[in-house]
């Protein structure tokens, strides 16, 4: 019988699932067996995995030699395809679509999984002979690459996969990809590299990414045509108030969510935060208690086991609905689902494109997207997502750069991997799109600070993590050191975790310690869907039981608020602009018309060439309301330079509130501000400086380097069988901050962590570009007798952060919603 090529045989595996391969699934086939490297861009269910995989398989199945005997077993080949992905839940998925490939070509491959949950013996067997793909994570990939035989694991090596690039892209564990990438191709310099993404906005930098910009323009950028169809619809609320707060619909329209869950087989409802998955989860739970065993929640607090259990269940079609953050957002293939509910504004067009794929995932087949607001002013959002999402505005993801944090844990890894030699590391490293620029004097910094700590750190033996050999090659120190690093490798920092356990039973997951630090013996709070009640703190556990009450404090994570993207920020003002003109487009922005009618009658709607300023006085002083819409992270380094500048023009004290609209700034002083004195606040001119200034850099810088010094190794988060408390890893963090100050102040470390509070923290570059675009546009400078419509959920922010006695913050706000409402009444 003759033997069918390798490219038949993967056609026939398309025929038998009822498909035939895409042409853009041809073009990488064909290029990846030409010897290629590339960037695969597809929609969301198009078949980007398969696209991928394929090419190896042919060419592996071209190659084979037929077993001359029926009964002779054929030996898995040795690894071959590495394949990483961001998240473990997305990396599980993998292995079970890879190894149903596997089986219906009737290939004898070992397909496997490696994470920080994997095994000791499968990590054992996996020591002894890596699987035919592996997939991964960067982290257990870095893992790989510090065991002195790393050289010679990845010898049978022909392809690596970078799933979801996108998301990797922009942060600190996209650099250690592309670091470990680097390597790879010192070990195999004819590897093929793809990178899979259904959002990158910027291709070309993404091929750099992948394969340095040496390699830059020899990649084959392949982009699947983008005919998926995405309905976006949002629910609307029965009545609008005209003076919107953050928060104040949300679970008022549970109803309607409870009605859209009931009209699908399986439902997504996707939450911004992990506390507020919590909320819906036991509104659902309270208001539909014929639905326990029927819905679930599933967070990255939760702990792993319940989280792959519920993934399980899911995607066999067990559950009416899962609550979720954004631990479900990436290409997980949950067949059953049939639309996605997002529970408030996406913040990004990339996000919005993201949750809407989780259903409909399959080609051709409509990705449904239900929005609900949880204050008025998202429906302009979700008009502006619906309209970006449908001319594929997506952002833009621009990767780190120079992050010597990285670079100083990944030169320890190396030198445990079998050493290196300084120069040829050097010229590996500047091979990549983040190192690209780095200077011999830079270099020589990071391998001194790996050598003996630096100049402040050389009297302690353990900072010493790298050595000099005999033959000129450097090695790490010792042994113990090695161990110590592997446990650490990595770039995902939080706030210090404790476990919460039930007394005597099972682990649910973590919490922040500084919520538990706040509990008092019997206090109730709600986690993983449940209601507890604290019992007592145990060796950094929270021990815990069932609560018997109804109601309960919810955790509280760092890091809650997404901010709005530029793009979506965009697209906000350019609705805006067409309201200015009493033009409503959609059933979003006409549901919302009396808002924005009311917002043109007592102050103006800015359009994209205006600049909105509002004045207004209360029995609190002057209130001054500035609108850049540029988003939160933006408008808080706003606020902290125009404070500094409001001091300048005698105008002190004041307080700053913003949001991703705008800014309230109030000062007792009852002086309005001229259109002079307004160039000058909005002035871009001495900007770092005042920056650097006004929000007390050095504290920021302080607070930042504690994840800068966990990710360079001078800090041990865990030591077997002792992990460290929060209050400890902060205290030894603070340690170093001022070692580093008072005696190294030419610290990389140090200037590092002040760049990434001006550029992560606050958006630099972003601020500036705001202040640039302000130059440009005309000042609408509004005396206001009261509230206005955009100015009242600033106002509200302010007020729900304070502790009020006599009537508490929500109370008050809706009070003076009313007062607002019987004015707007009067005035119409």
């Amino acid at each position: 019988m003759k033997k069918l090529s390798g490219l038949k045989r993967v056609e026939e595996f398309f025929r038998s699932t009822g498909r035939s391969p895409f042409p853009f699934q041809r073009e990488i086939w064909n290029a990846y067996l030409a010897g290629q490297s590339g960037l695969i861009l597809a929609p969301t269910g198009t078949g980007k995995t398969f696209a991928a995989a394929m090419g190896p398989a042919i060419e592996i199945m071209d190659e084979a030699v037929p077993a001359k005997t029926k009964n002779v077993a054929t030996k898995a080949p040795p690894l071959t395809i590495l394949w990483i992905t961001p998240l473990r839940a997305l990396a599980a998925d993998t292995v079970e679509s890879l190894k149903a490939a596997a089986q219906r070509l009737e290939l004898a491959w070992s397909i496997e999984l490696r994470t920080s949950d994997t095994s000791a013996s499968v990590r054992k067997r996996q020591k002894e002979r890596l699987p035919t793909i592996l997939v991964t994570t960067p982290e257990s990939m870095s893992l790989l690459l510090s065991y002195p035989d790393s050289p010679t694991r990845f010898d049978s090596l022909r392809c690596v996969v970078i799933d979801e690039l996108h998301e990797l892209m922009g942060t600190k564990r996209g650099t250690q990809v592309e670091l470990a990438l680097a390597r790879l191709r010192r070990f195999r310099p004819e590897l093929r590299i793809w990178g899979l993404s259904a959002t990158v906005a910027n291709p070309r930098e993404a091929a750099s990414f992948l394969l340095g910009p040496a390699n830059e323009h020899r990649s084959h950028i392949v982009r699947a045509p983008d005919d998926k169809p995405f309905a976006i619809q949002s629910v609307l609320p029965g009545r609008i108030e005209r003076f919107p707060w953050a928060g104040h619909l949300g679970l008022n329209l549970l109803k309607d969510v409870i009605t859209h869950v009931e009209s699908a087989r399986t439902t997504l409802i996707f939450t911004n935060t992990r506390s507020q998955s919590e909320l819906w989860f036991r509104a659902l739970m309270d208001a539909r208690p014929d639905w326990v065993g029927d819905i679930a929640i599933h967070h990255g607090s939760i702990e792993r086991a319940t989280r792959q259990k519920i993934e399980q269940l899911l995607r066999a079609g067990e559950f009416r609905a899962v609550v979720c953050t954004s631990s479900l957002d990436l290409g997980v293939d949950f067949w059953p689902v049939e639309q996605v509910i997002q529970i408030g504004s996406p913040k990004s067009i990339a996000r919005a494109v993201q949750r809407a794929g989780r259903s409909g995932h399959q080609p051709g087949v409509e990705s449904k997207l239900i929005c609900v607001p949880t204050q008025a002013f998202e429906l302009i959002e979700f008009s502006a997502a619906r309209h970006a999402v449908d001319h594929r505005a997506i952002e833009a993801r621009e990767p780190v750069r120079l992050a010597l944090d990285v670079l100083a844990q990944h030169v320890v890894t190396i030198a445990a991997g079998g050493g290196f030699d300084r120069q040829e590391l050097f010229d590996e490293v500047r091979s990549t799109h983040s190192f690209a620029m780095m200077t011999e004097e830079q270099w020589g910094w990071v391998m001194d600070f790996a050598e003996r700590g630096g100049p402040s750190l050389v009297a302690y033996p353990r900072f010493a993590r790298i050595r000099r050999d005999e033959t000129g090659r450097w090695t790490v120190a010792s042994d113990a050191i090695a161990r110590m690093h592997r446990m650490g490798i990595g770039t995902i920092t939080s706030d210090g975790t404790i476990g919460v356990q039930f007394v005597g039973g099972k682990r649910l997951g973590a919490v922040e310690e500084s919520f538990i630090a706040k509990l008092r013996l019997g206090d109730a709070f709600m986690f993983a869907g449940r209601r507890l009640e604290f019992v007592r703190v145990y060796q950094m556990t929270a021990l815990v039981r069932a609560a018997r009450c109804k109601r309960g404090t919810v955790p509280r994570w760092m890091g809650g608020k997404l901010p709005m993207s530029s793009s979506l920020a965009n697209a906000v003002r350019l609705r805006l602009d067409q309201a200015a003109d009493g033009i409503y487009v959609d059933d979003e922005m006409r549901h919302v018309s009396p808002i924005l009618d009311l917002q043109r009658r007592w102050s103006a709607i800015p359009r994209v060439g205006e600049l909105l300023i509002e004045q207004t006085t209360t029995r609190e002083g002057m209130h001054r309301y500035i609108y850049p819409y540029q988003g939160r992270l933006v408008h808080e380094g706003l606020a902290a330079v125009f404070i500094l500048r409001l001091a300048r023009l005698g105008v002190a004290p004041a307080t700053a509130t913003f949001n991703d609209y705008g800014i309230e700034l109030l000062s007792p002083s009852q002086v309005s501000l001229a259109e002079p004195e307004f160039r000058k606040l909005l002035s871009v001119e001495r900007l770092a400086e005042d920056v650097v200034e006004c929000m007390n850099s050095s504290e920021l810088a302080r607070r930042h380097f504690r994840e800068i010094a966990r990710i360079a190794g001078l800090l041990v988060q865990t030591r077997p069988g002792a992990p460290r408390s929060n209050r400890q890893l902060q205290a030894s963090s603070e340690l170093f901050f001022d070692v580093f100050r008072d005696f190294d102040p030419e610290n990389l470390l140090m200037e590092q962590a002040r760049r990434e509070v001006l550029e992560r923290q606050l958006e630099f570059t972003r601020l500036k570009a705001g202040l640039e675009q302000i130059a440009m546009q005309k000042l609408l400078i509004k005396e206001c007798q009261r509230l206005s419509p955009l100015s009242f959920p600033l106002w509200a922010e302010r007020i729900a952060s304070q502790t009020l006695r006599l009537e508490s913050s929500a109370d008050r706000i809706e009070r003076i919603a009313r007062q607002l409402e019987a004015a707007a009444e009067a005035s119409s």
